[in-house]
């Protein structure tokens, strides 16, 4: 079977010589589809037509599209050597390459009128090539359903065309007879397609059976992939969650332990400090009652029992000094030795009775001089 294809002729440029050099894409994969009369099926309203990867960028599929001419048009026949001088206009002038998922092809015109007509617009390349069509059902990867395969894909030539038969969609159809634009892709006539509409996230699409069941599936798979990643997120969070509880209990048993630590140091610090001032209390005014009563107001007791009612109305700085000074005042009474210099009694000597005490001394010392 003959069969075109479209492309956007675009990147062009002019050689010192004038001639024309131009990049385009041609030849994708994918499903295209065709009246069931163009595939020899009448019986059939539309026909799936499926062009695996494998197929398009077969080597031996590839090498037919270098040096293959280009064309102004679909000619009605084949170009070979017989035709060729009358046909063509340029051709492809380095090897295809696959890119992108096409076939990019970069190709030299060399007509002037041609190069003329595409500096005017006409600007599409239409693929023109033979393939074997093997009518089989499948599904491709992505979830498409096909009715039959390209293979052995093999080019003829180039054409430059005003419109493709599909604009710059790719979109290919059976000469049968002839190259150039079949019925089913004419744009001056109607596709009887069965169509139908389906919602896209809220908007209404209108779409062959084909192309909703595979946005359905698209959807689908869109949707159960959202859910899964929902769900991980979910559980990340829970287990987020989680480990901030069991950081947060760590945190509050370690800081419970060290309060534990720190009251008890206070409690020992407490404990001292109140038996420190207790002792000095004591030693001030023994006399005086400490149960129930706090720091301060044994301060004030003391140092009201030591210097009288007056220190009732000063303030506690004043009391806190006063305290302190008593409790020196103790400490020095304390140490026997200033205590004894302090209460001792002093001696009274009687200067009339000295001399007389003194050889009284001596006398003790040598009684046979106390004789004489």
């Amino acid at each position: 079977m003959k069969f075109t294809d479209a492309a956007s002729l675009s990147g062009t440029r002019r050689t010192g010589d004038g001639y024309l050099v131009a990049d385009a894409f041609a030849v994708r994969t994918g499903i295209q589809l065709y009246s069931g009369a163009e595939m020899g099926h009448p019986e059939k309203d539309v026909v799936r037509v499926y062009r695996p990867e494998s197929e398009v960028r077969a080597a031996d599929s590839l090498r037919t599209f270098s040096h293959a001419p280009v064309t102004m048009g679909h000619p009605d026949v084949m170009v070979d050597a017989t035709n060729w001088k009358q046909l063509a206009v340029g051709e492809v002038s380095t090897e295809a390459a696959w890119q992108d998922g096409k076939i990019k092809l970069p190709l030299i015109l060399k007509d002037a009128t041609s190069i003329a007509a595409v500096e005017n617009g006409t600007r599409e390349l239409s693929a023109g090539y033979t393939c074997r069509v093997e009518f089989v059902d499948g599904v491709t990867e992505d979830g498409q359903s096909y009715d039959a395969v390209q293979r052995e894909i093999r080019a003829n030539h180039l054409a430059i065309v005003p419109h493709g038969r599909a604009g710059t969609e790719f979109r290919i159809g059976d000469g049968a007879v002839e190259w150039g634009v079949s019925p089913v892709h004419d744009a001056t006539k109607e596709v009887n397609v069965t169509l139908r509409k389906i919602m896209v996230d809220g908007l209404s699409v209108e779409t062959t059976d084909a192309g909703a069941q595979a946005i359905e599936k698209l959807t689908g798979i869109i949707a159960a992939k959202d859910a899964a990643i929902a769900a991980a997120d979910a559980a990340h969070q829970t287990a987020i969650a989680a480990k901030d509880a069991d950081l947060a209990k760590a945190n509050a048993a370690k800081d419970a332990a060290e309060a534990k630590v720190l009251d008890a140091a206070a409690i020992d610090k407490l404990v001292a400090d109140r038996a420190d001032l207790l002792g000095k209390a004591k030693a001030i005014a023994p006399e005086i009652q400490t149960a129930g009563l706090n720091d301060a107001d044994i301060r004030k007791a003391v140092v009201v029992a030591k210097l009288g009612d007056a220190m009732k109305d000063k303030p506690a700085a004043y009391i806190d000094a006063r305290f302190d000074i008593l409790t020196e005042d103790a400490a020095k009474a304390a140490d026997p030795v200033a205590t004894a210099l302090r209460t001792a009694k002093p001696i009274v000597t009687d200067a009339a009775n000295e001399d007389a005490a003194f050889k009284d001394y001596l006398a003790g010392l040598n009684p046979a001089r106390k004789e004489a």
